[in-house]
């Protein structure tokens, strides 16, 4: 494992030092928020109040060295959906976000490019040879309608080339955590083929799902080497204190990210 804990400004972050390019996966800590948003909440719906929000986004955004309406973001639905973004994508702090895509790419220096989570899977993508970046959010909806192979794909309309990506899996729910019915095991199955060992089946007629690892599995497949692969070992579920979990919340939470810069 290559991912380290770093304090920043008072910032707590993960940052995975095998990615190559600058990179924060947020935890809880660092930010302005009260209540069940306490204190680094960058969800912009949800109902903390918005100049809350702006100087968490600002403080964040000071990490990648841009102003908090510098950067591009999701705006996510569990698709597949992956968008190409330059800086005439750039995003105002609580504006509508004009698209809809889970994962986005760039070529452009100098642009953070957000994804956000609260359990789903997080995945950072960068070619350090071609100079491209992406940001995906993997919920396993989006995971098993292929978005990671989106994302390489439009990667590689760009330059970059399967054999020099490398992969941050950032942290979220677990395989020790992620209780699913058989619907997901299906759609891993669906995806991945039979026999890929990402679920295991319970006692009690449900399954855990590994999500980080069916990833990893379908980055290979595409051509990423085992090496370039960076998967984080932190659940947010059991780690509810560190990182937002709508699991265990039961929805009443905050939002973190994953961010990286080229």
């Amino acid at each position: 494992m290559a991912f380290t804990e770093v304090n920043e400004n008072g910032i707590i972050y993960m940052s995975s030092t095998k990615l190559g390019a600058k990179n924060a996966f947020t935890t809880r800590a660092g930010g302005v928020s009260t209540g069940i948003f306490a204190s680094l909440n960058l969800g912009s719906k949800i109902g903390d109040p918005q100049e809350n929000v702006a100087e968490n986004y600002r403080r964040v955004c000071a990490l990648m060295g841009a102003g908090p309406d510098d950067c591009c973001v999701t705006k996510q639905v569990h698709s597949a959906e992956v968008r190409i973004v330059t800086s005439a994508d750039r995003h105002p702090v609580g504006a509508r976000v004009p698209y809809e895509a889970d994962g986005i790419v760039t070529a452009e220096r100098g642009l953070p490019i957000f994804c956000f989570t609260a359990d789903c899977t997080p995945v950072l993508l960068h070619d350090p040879v071609a100079s491209v970046a992406g940001a995906v959010h993997c919920g396993w909806r989006g995971s098993a309608a292929d978005i990671i192979a989106n994302a390489v794909e439009k990667m590689c309309s760009l330059g970059a080339k399967p054999e020099n990506i490398r992969a941050a899996i950032g942290p979220s729910i677990s395989v020790c955590c992620f209780e699913t019915d058989a619907d997901v095991p299906e759609a891993i199955d669906r995806w991945l083929g039979p026999g890929s060992g990402t679920y295991y089946l319970k006692s009690n007629g449900k399954f855990t799902v590994d999500l980080k690892k069916a990833n990893a599995i379908r980055l290979m497949r595409l051509g990423v080497p085992e090496e370039n692969l960076d998967i984080s070992d932190e659940c947010t579920m059991c780690l509810h204190d560190k990182y937002w979990s709508h699991r265990y919340t039961k929805g009443k939470r905050g939002v973190q990210c994953a961010v990286t810069v080229l």
